[in-house]
């Protein structure tokens, strides 16, 4: 008797994992349609996008005439004046960041500085490398220079835009010293800390 009891239970669990397991698929089916409904349903095809840019550059210079821009809701509406960006050449800037924070005593103050600093260049990537090659000695330079700074000197943005050009040529004189190069264009602070 204790067999026949045994095997109805076992039945009635396997119906509920396979109840569980439809349940969720059927789950995620209905937000798969949902999410394919509200957000996916008015997508372009890459000719129609094409064509909009094509008509839109024809407006811009003249070639088609302007047209009423249509709303969702079937409303014409103004067209929009876009102003362009100027074309220019852009040199891809490289940032290079140091390791942890530096510390040092002003100069004339019992307050010490406490500063994150990154560097940053336009170069190619030879800069940067010289720059963690010589990590050491420019953490040298940069730790000097902040301590030739008094408390009123670094008062402000113009004070730190000060301390930062100023951590900038000493960068970049260890780097012409060490490698005939420094290229160095910018210091950045990632954290000042007076204290």
């Amino acid at each position: 008797m204790p067999d026949e009891t045994e095997e109805p239970k076992k039945k009635g669990g396997l119906l509920k994992i396979l109840g569980f397991v439809f349940g969720g698929i059927l789950l995620i089916g209905v937000g798969l349609g949902a999410g394919f409904f509200l957000f996916g349903g008015s997508a372009l095809t890459p000719s129609d996008e094409i064509e909009q840019i094509i008509e839109r550059k024809l407006r811009e210079s003249g070639q088609l005439p302007e047209e009423e821009e249509v709303s969702e809701e079937g409303e014409a509406e103004p067209g929009r004046n876009v102003k362009e960006a100027p074309e220019a050449d852009v040199f891809e800037t490289t940032y290079f960041e140091f390791e942890g924070n530096f510390t040092a005593n002003l100069r004339d103050s019992r307050k010490f500085l406490q500063v994150g600093v990154g560097v940053s260049t336009q170069y190619d990537e030879s800069v940067i490398e010289h720059v963690q090659t010589h990590q050491l000695a420019l953490r040298s330079e940069i730790l000097g220079v902040a301590s030739e700074f008094s408390e009123e000197d670094i008062q402000g943005r113009a004070g730190r835009d000060m301390l930062a050009a100023s951590m900038a040529d000493a960068i970049n004189a260890k780097l012409e010293t060490l490698e005939g190069f420094g290229g160095i264009e910018n210091v950045h602070f990632t954290s000042f800390v007076l204290q």
